[in-house]
């Protein structure tokens, strides 16, 4: 069997960073974890191809090459999804479709065309489908049993060797899958549970080894949800990573997720540290507490966010947070608040979004019992309105949200977080050999220079933040200085949402307007019938 392995393209995303991605010539920040995953579950005697489209389009001779396309995909990936389905199609391809967009709305890459549909986990259902195509069938739809989550502990290692390295910042590993908490907007609980199943701690390090035999020598994201959902485990693998990354020379720089509970584990801080993890993303979501509690995000209530931020900067992680505006029950202010919060407690780079109901989350069962859903499936793309009816006015939370992300986004906010949080920043831990820089990345550090240094208005405050770092706190000054380069991508960014938050909500208002004009006609016309 020869598989096409298909990952549909993402629009401009929060994490798309393709100014700062061009500065190094590289195509994406990470490679599609779960289909080389899925190349590693299914029958190792059949042929793969792997194409992400985010790097480059299939060629006419890989469509006659194939047997079978295969392909996985979030929400956002949806509309490219159903493009190549259909193109597939047009080959005379089968289609087979897994991954968390089919999961939860299995209808839709149904309807675009799909023959297969390989849901819940592929540990589980993978082998299902093989059988399937071992007794000649051509479609067929194949889900684990309710509540069924398999043993990761017996999931082989990914098929990196699949991927076209060059073309990627970073490589995602995954040592754990669910999180204990139940936040109700979330759709991790739903997709994977709330008992989280990690890997061993072997499995990580073998994963590590193949990365490390394949040349790779930069970033690795570890893709977990809430990395630290297991404590005890994850201490159990820490303590053998930081070993690991000891004995070669520490040749990944690593990132994770995970929840805020994270600041009160100094241990767990430490081993992070020195396993050379230099970055965390934490879902604060609103410093609003009432908010907090309306969503059950209990964990987020129990001690000062912006404390267990300074924690968590202090002791070597630079943090990367999550934004949400459009609670129930909010109340004004919203989008003031969160900017408040995120200029005082120094954080540099925010994902920040409206609030969507996604597919059977909690969210979205609730809302719909109360009549209050808008349209559409949901979409985590800060681009994108709320896909359902809040407790005030969308428009002003729609014009909080870009107000907000435009001052976040502002250049002199964004280098001066920056700075801040860098110069009270633990030392990183890991102590690599000094190798002269390849000419791309020198070249990337003096366009940025050169940009933000010398041509725009922010020429000032980068010099003095730059020496500042290099006298006080030396150490951070490579992290420091890849992190300036993120206002490449937020300069442009910012106008997109802006550009399509207003967009969107003049076509809502403009249909609010249009059915409040046909009431009357409605009315009339049933008085005439009757």
């Amino acid at each position: 069997m020869r598989a096409l392995l298909v990952y549909p393209q993402f629009p401009k995303t929060f994490w798309s960073f393709e100014k700062i991605l061009e500065l190094v010539d590289r195509k994406v920040v990470l490679p599609p974890l779960g289909l080389i995953t899925v190349a590693a579950i299914l029958p190792q005697e059949w042929e793969f191809k792997l194409v992400d489209r985010n790097v480059r389009a299939v060629t006419e001779e890989e469509w006659a090459w194939a047997d079978i396309a295969i392909m996985s995909a979030m929400i956002v990936q949806k509309q490219d999804l159903a493009a190549q389905i259909q193109l597939a199609k047009q080959h005379g391809k089968l289609v087979a479709v897994g991954g968390p967009f089919p999961t939860s709305v299995p209808h839709e890459p149904l309807a675009a065309g799909a023959d297969f549909l390989i849901l819940d986990e592929g540990e589980i259902t993978l082998p299902m489908f093989v059988s399937a195509i071992a007794r000649g069938e051509t479609s067929g739809t194949f889900r684990a049993a309710e509540g069924e989550k398999p043993d990761v502990t017996g999931t082989p290692i990914p098929r990196y060797d699949l991927l076209d390295f060059p073309a990627y910042d970073s490589m995602s590993v995954q040592f754990s899958r669910g999180c204990p908490f139940q936040c109700e907007f979330c759709d991790i609980i739903v997709l994977y549970g709330r008992k989280p199943r990690t890997k061993e701690p072997a499995q990580i390090l073998a994963e590590l080894d193949r990365l490390y035999e394949l040349g790779w020598r930069r970033g690795v994201f570890m893709v977990d949800d809430n990395f630290i959902g297991n404590k005890r485990n994850v201490k159990l693998l820490l303590k053998e990573l930081k070993v690991w990354q000891k004995d070669h020379g520490y040749p990944f720089v690593m990132d994770t997720e995970a929840s805020v509970d994270l600041a009160q584990d100094e241990e767990l801080l430490q081993l992070m540290v020195e396993s050379n993890f230099s970055a965390v993303f934490i879902g604060i979501e609103t410093p609003d507490e009432a908010s907090l509690a309306m969503t059950k995000k209990f964990q987020n209530t129990r001690g000062s966010l912006s404390d267990a931020i300074d924690k968590i900067v202090r002791a070597g992680l630079r943090p990367m947070a999550g934004f949400i505006i459009g609670f129930d029950g909010e109340q004004q202010g919203a989008g003031d608040r969160i900017v408040r919060f995120v200029e005082d407690a120094a954080i540099p780079t925010t994902t920040f979004a409206m609030l969507q109901a996604l597919p059977n989350t909690a969210l979205w069962h609730r809302l719909e019992k109360e009549g209050r859903m808008r349209k559409g499936d949901g979409n985590i793309n800060q681009t994108t309105l709320m896909n359902f009816h809040p407790t005030r006015p969308l428009e002003d939370i729609a014009r909080e949200y870009v107000d907000a992300f435009w001052r976040i986004y502002d250049p002199k906010a964004f280098l001066d977080r920056n700075y801040r949080c860098f110069m009270k920043m633990g030392a990183p831990f890991g102590k690599t050999e000094f190798k002269f820089p390849p000419l791309v990345e020198l070249r990337a550090l003096l366009t940025v220079m050169w940009r933000q240094g010398i041509k725009r208005e922010t020429r000032w405050m980068f010099w003095h933040h730059l020496v500042s770092i290099l006298v006080h706190n030396p150490a951070v000054f490579v992290h420091y200085i890849s992190v300036c380069a993120h206002n490449e991508h937020f300069l442009e960014y910012r106008e997109i949402v802006r550009d399509e938050i207003e967009a969107q909500l003049a076509e809502f208002l403009a249909e609010r307007q249009e059915e409040v004009v046909n009431i009357p006609v409605a009315a009339e016309t049933a008085v005439n019938v009757l």
